[in-house]
């Protein structure tokens, strides 16, 4: 029997048309406008916090649809965006600085769907909306910084060898050390081989004079770590900012792509995202005179301050007691006298370092230091001139009164909203480097669900004209090759849902690329049905020879598509990878559909039959 299939075959495409049904279904059902409740360090939710959640929206009147609790956060469900804005507005407030409120359009997938594990794909900046950032990552700043860190480490070492030294300080872009003799540099050449192999050592011959700079396979990782961490800091700071579905990826070896799909408010985004603000706590020198200093003798290991509020000048240590980096978590609140306070955890070594230093000085006086990085735009005959600008105020000075170590409050500072934003920043952990916005774009809504409206309308008006053109030329078979194209473009849906692809206009781009070329193993299967027909041959044979002698052309035409689109993924970006993506879907469901798929139902209509004519 020429035309006819195993039952294991039939059962194989019939499943694949029912799973593929079955996991293209929740992209029909649309999304529910939602509120995202989380903690702030990821812990789970108390049943506490999730009663009160439920107690704050019944007393606002608020009502809900559905209120959806896992082990990590909270979903509540509205009918219309109104109550979820109203919802996330009283959450925020209720809940400042503990937990995190998120805006989110929940899948409204039917339970027994999701039971299934079927889900709907998600929708790109494109379609849904929000703000696109592309940063760039100052590398010279953050090699700049860790010379300054191996500055501070040089002198430290050399200290506590018991070494004597004149100076350390730059010089055209190296650390240069100023021994007192041959036998210090000697002693200091050996701490330094020691402790700090990352740096490239040159001694002067002449004198008692030690030159060092940052190896080139240091530099790498410096640069390499920077925007890992960066990457790191931005990804916490989204979360602290409430978005659900974030795209932060790298792009190039120095900048980073930021897409927050429903966010309007890009003044907000941008504050949060690139401010780089973080504490220092140093001791207060209390040895030398602060007017000596004002007039420009400011003593070695010390260095000169403002306070915020009074611009009094303050005398601090040069040595930095701990930095931000070693804060684990913060969270804002009020001190005794009803005055905005940031309350610190730190980590094993800020603990350590903290406990040591309140231990040694009871009775002496400590300050915190803000310090926020900032870039400021000024016109400047006519054009627009980007200027940078690092900011330290002391915030807080005060008496140790007592040894502490992991936890303490910090106060000073003038508002509970900046109270709030510290300690956001804190938590989520400071910039390696600072960052430059090079490109910034908003897509509203409005234009969001525009293209989407437009994606869906390409799509079907490509797929009506093959599906009439193919009827109108090929007859039944025709017919045929249009249901294969509807079960094709059924499986692409579920395929990309299953895989939880991010559906962008490239994508939708590719599904009607797809569209167009999916007939093209009919019509090649066809025409030579065609062709054995005219050659005399029987209805049966032109049927198993059409489609045996097509498959090589077809496999060969598809073949090198599908390699393109694998070039176009592996070294494309963003907008590209997704065209690839549904391209190369397209492309192995489109011959699973032409070639089997429509096989099997002209075997039904035609196999095991004794026939004179075909409707072709």
């Amino acid at each position: 029997m020429q035309n006819h299939f195993p039952f294991w075959k039939n059962l194989l495409i019939l499943a694949v048309l029912v799973l593929g049904i079955v996991y293209a279904l929740p992209n029909l059902f649309g999304d529910d406008p939602s509120v995202q409740i989380s903690s702030s360090d990821g812990t789970a939710l108390a049943d506490t916090q999730v009663a009160r959640v439920e107690k704050a929206l019944q007393t606002a009147a608020i009502a809900t649809k559905a209120i959806e609790r896992d082990d990590s956060k909270l979903l509540v469900r509205f009918q219309d965006t109104n109550a979820q804005m109203q919802a996330a507005d009283l959450l925020r407030h209720e809940f400042a600085g503990k937990l995190t409120v998120a805006l989110n359009l929940a899948p409204a997938t039917p339970s027994w769907l999701s039971a299934l594990g079927a889900s709907p794909m998600y929708l790109g900046l494109d379609l849904r909306g929000g703000v696109h950032f592309l940063y760039q990552v100052d590398m010279a700043a953050a090699i700049k910084q860790a010379e300054e860190r191996y500055n501070s480490d040089v002198r430290a070492a050399l200290r506590s060898a018991k070494i004597r030294y004149k100076s350390v300080s730059f010089d055209n872009g190296a650390i240069k050390v100023v021994l007192r003799n041959e036998k210090d540099k000697q002693a200091a050449v050996a701490i330094i081989d020691d402790e700090f192999r990352k740096l490239s050592m040159q001694e002067d011959e002449d004198a008692p004079v030690i030159y060092l700079r940052l190896a080139e396979a240091e530099i790498k990782a410096l640069k390499k770590f920077a925007l890992s961490q960066n990457i790191t800091t931005l990804r916490n700071r989204v979360n602290e900012l409430g978005v659900s579905e974030p795209v932060i990826q790298q792009q190039g070896d120095s900048r980073i792509v930021v897409q927050l799909p429903g966010i309007q408010d890009t003044a907000r985004a941008k504050e949060i995202l690139g401010t780089t603000a973080t504490l220092e706590y140093r001791k207060v020198d209390t040895q030398h005179d602060v007017q000596r200093a004002l007039s420009g003798r400011v003593p070695l290991g010390s260095k000169l301050y403002y306070e915020r509020d009074t611009k009094a000048p303050v005398l601090l240590k040069k040595r930095v007691i701990i930095t931000g980096d070693q804060i684990v978590d913060a969270s804002s609140g009020l001190d005794q006298n009803g005055s905005a306070s940031v309350n610190i955890t730190l980590n094993g070594i800020g603990a350590k370092k903290m406990g040591k230093f309140t231990k040694d000085n009871i009775g002496q006086p400590m300050a915190v230091v803000f310090i926020e990085r900032k870039t400021t735009t000024k016109m400047v005959n006519g054009k627009k001139v980007e200027r940078k600008e690092k900011v330290e105020e002391v915030i807080s000075i005060a008496t140790v009164r007592d040894a502490f170590s992991k936890r303490f409050q910090t106060t000073g500072l003038d508002s509970t909203q900046e109270a709030r934003k510290l300690s956001l920043l804190l938590r989520a952990g400071s910039l390696a480097a600072p960052l430059d916005i090079v490109e910034e774009r908003t897509v509203g809504p409005s234009l969001g669900q525009d293209n989407i409206d437009k994606g869906v309308m390409s799509v079907m008006v490509g797929f009506v004209l093959v599906l009439i053109f193919m009827a109108v030329y090929y007859k039944t078979f025709g017919l045929i090759a249009n249901l294969a194209l509807t079960f094709n473009l059924v499986v692409i849906i579920a395929v990309l849902s299953m895989l939880q692809a991010t559906l962008t206009l490239p994508g939708i781009a590719g599904i009607v690329l797809t569209v167009g070329m999916a007939v093209d193993a009919n019509v090649l299967i066809f025409e030579r049905i065609k062709e054995e027909l005219r050659n005399g041959n029987s209805p049966q044979t032109s049927i198993f020879v059409g489609y045996e002698k097509a498959f090589a052309t077809i496999f060969d035409a598809n073949i090198t598509t599908l390699l393109v689109a694998l070039v176009l993924f592996g070294f494309g970006t963003g907008p590209i990878k997704g065209f690839a993506i549904t391209l190369a879907i397209g492309i192995l469901t489109s011959m699973f559909t032409a070639i089997l798929g429509s096989r099997m139902v002209i075997n039904w209509i035609y196999g095991n039959r004794r026939i004179e004519k075909l409707s072709i």
